[in-house]
């Protein structure tokens, strides 16, 4: 009963600002910015440090996402929250960051899934799912968003209410999803080599750590939504995101180095085993020991204790009678 009360009235903060004299979430609202412009300042610092090339989707990503998104959303909702000029000033920056930061995040995830799962099915359904979330979710709740600030008719705060906690679900259970393929494919991948293990144990504890915290903290701000701590919220999720992004760029180096390490286990001692003509990375099966082949050739033996009729000429073949060599006695 609560929950549908609370879809009749717009969120706190979100019209005339935040109206508590809580000075501990005042003072979480700004720390909570802090850290995001924090983390996406040093993010932009070590993209730059860290691409040779300034192309590609994840660079793209990554960067859009951290300096539209993260940084503008933030400042939106800030001034939204403070009072800081118009408000549609601060619904225009909050928005634009929320396109860039929350479907760039799932791309920045698509963008190096590759690396782990092969199958061109699955990566092309993932990237539908994903453009199909950017423009199923993202255009009602704009509009529901500009008629809650500008019409604030009952029909209007409701609907947005509703597709407010239905794009934050929907975005954490996509997120969720692909973290849960990076974990399934990365156990996967170590289990191909078993006697490798030991040696790359560490570098899949972190990587299934990381995408573990990663669903930890959309489960937080899933939690804060429902529970109708509005401010908190949408103040945490860029400090989130911005964490996220930073694990995500930690982790992919980490990704590359497992990936090449499956790719090239075999040791220089273990390639000089074969003849310079030979490529042993190209090598799909034991070629250490011969096949058996004793089945084979009793299979193609012929059945000498057996005559044929098909090796006798058709034109002796009528009136002559078949017979075995084994039934064929000696008087």
């Amino acid at each position: 009963m609560a929950i549908a009360e609370s879809l009749s009235y717009p969120p706190e903060g979100l019209l005339h600002g935040y109206q508590g004299d809580n000075v501990a979430i005042k003072a979480c609202l700004i720390v909570f910015s802090a850290i995001a412009w924090y983390n996406a300042v040093e993010l932009i610092i070590l993209i730059f440090l860290t691409f040779n090339r300034y192309s590609g989707l994840y660079f793209w990503s990554m960067f859009l996402s951290t300096t539209i998104g993260v940084i503008f959303h933030a400042i939106g909702f800030l001034f939204e929250f403070f009072t800081i000029g118009p408000i549609g000033l601060a619904v225009t920056l909050a928005t634009i960051g929320w396109y860039f930061m929350v479907p760039g995040q799932s791309f920045v995830l698509y963008s190096r899934l590759h690396l782990v799962e092969q199958s061109p099915v699955v990566l092309r359904r993932v990237f539908y799912l994903i453009v199909f979330s950017a423009i199923v979710i993202l255009i009602p709740t704009t509009v529901l968003t500009y008629c809650t600030v500008y019409v604030r008719s009952p029909a209007s705060i409701k609907g947005y209410n509703v597709m407010e906690r239905l794009e934050l679900t929907w975005f954490c259970a996509q997120e969720i999803f692909i973290a849960s393929i990076y974990i399934f494919q990365t156990i996967n991948i170590l289990r191909l080599r078993p006697e490798k293990e030991l040696h790359r144990s560490k570098l899949m504890y972190e990587l299934i750590a990381i995408n573990l915290v990663m669903i930890f903290l959309d489960i937080a701000l899933l939690v804060l939504e429902y529970v109708g701590l509005y401010t908190l919220q949408t103040t945490l999720k860029a400090a989130v995101y911005s964490v996220k992004l930073k694990l995500e760029f930690g982790v992919l180096g980490k990704l590359v180095s497992l990936v090449h390490t499956h790719r090239s286990d075999l040791t220089s001692s273990e390639y000089d085993e074969f003849p310079n003509f030979v490529d042993p990375a190209q090598l799909t099966g034991d070629v250490t020991h011969a096949a058996p082949a004793e089945d084979e050739r009793r299979q193609s033996r012929p059945a000498w204790g057996r005559v044929s009729m098909d090796s006798v000429p058709a034109s002796e073949r009528r009136g002559r009678p078949s017979f075995s060599l084994e039934t064929a006695r000696p008087p």
